[in-house]
């Protein structure tokens, strides 16, 4: 029997997980470890498809981090371009939360209801970039200065030691986003755009893949506004947007507006490796739909949809 489309007045949510959901600080990363850490959000999702249709997006940086470290120990096999790398990882960690997802609504009865479904995703960004001038993207391991002299990629000094630094384009286009769009139609919670989506520049007809990291938040951004999706969800590590950071006068926002976050950004409360593509991704979703957008932890996501956790984004 085929599956035919079954239109649902159910509102859609993306909602984006961060490396957390995944790995947490101070861990291995093992493929337990990370399983046991999706069932936190993954119960949460589970429970909102009674009254959502979801699309989920997810970090990867973490995994492309250990696939560079492999290739690193192993000098006789063939490197593989990153952009292999994110599709590899679009495909390890989709099963992860298809898998987890399942088990999550099979324990609420609902494995019957959801359909599941993973989409290798390319995005597009352009191909005069100034970013591609610029690279500022650290990634992967570590290395010592004279280990970075060898190496045939450009580098950066980090608190880790030297490490690739690759470009981190603005994403302008999701390519699937009309196949993502008809899956949820079909009733399909879809998973997509992970680790911000394979970098692709357009080719005339085609397009080609390129060395580059893409945001996942500002990814997720475009696709959540090419599917006209009620809310936009950016999960992460802290309860949402803090001032002063790490000070002791730290202080979280309940409420954000894109004007007051953009006087933030300029005044440099905002750090640009961590908080501030999160900022700048839900207040672009905010200023394009008029709708509401929130930054939360990765365990407040029902609470923050009610409105009642994270820091709520709204004109």
């Amino acid at each position: 029997m085929g599956i035919s489309p079954s239109p649902s007045p159910k509102p859609v949510i993306l909602i984006a997980l961060g490396g957390n959901a995944l790995i947490r600080k101070g861990e291995e990363g093992t493929i337990s470890d990370q399983l046991e850490n999706l069932r936190i959000p993954l119960s949460q999702i589970a429970r909102l498809t009674r009254r959502y249709r979801i699309v989920i997006t997810h970090g990867n940086g973490p995994q492309v981090g250990h696939l560079l470290l492999q290739q690193e120990c192993c000098p006789s096999l063939p490197r593989l371009p990153l952009e292999i790398l994110v599709a590899q990882t679009q495909g390890q960690i989709g099963y992860m939360i298809e898998s987890t997802l399942d088990n999550e609504l099979m324990g609420l009865g609902l494995d019957g209801e959801q359909l599941l479904i993973s989409v290798l995703s390319y995005v597009v960004v352009g191909a005069s970039d100034p970013a591609f001038d610029n690279p500022t993207k650290p990634i992967g391991p570590a290395f010592s200065a004279d280990e970075a002299l060898t190496l045939p990629y450009p580098t950066v000094w980090t608190p880790k030691g030297y490490r690739r630094v690759v470009a981190s384009p603005k994403p302008l286009d999701i390519v699937e986003k009309r196949e993502i769009r008809k899956l949820i139609e079909m009733g399909f919670l879809v998973i997509a755009c992970g680790g911000g989506g394979i970098p692709v520049v357009r080719e005339r007809r085609g397009f080609h893949g390129v060395d580059a990291v893409i945001d996942k938040d500002l990814a997720s951004a475009v696709l959540a506004r090419e599917l006209e999706a009620e809310m936009l969800i950016i999960a992460t590590d802290v309860p949402g947007v803090a001032l002063s950071l790490g000070l002791p006068g730290q202080r979280f926002l309940d409420r954000l507006t894109p004007v007051e976050a953009a006087r933030l950004m300029e005044a440099g409360e905002l750090p640009e490796g961590s908080m501030k593509p999160k900022v700048q991704a839900v207040c672009d979703f905010v200023e394009a739909t008029g709708r509401r957008a929130v930054i939360c932890d990765i365990g407040d996501i029902e609470r923050a949809l009610s409105g009642d956790a994270g820091t709520q984004v709204t004109h």
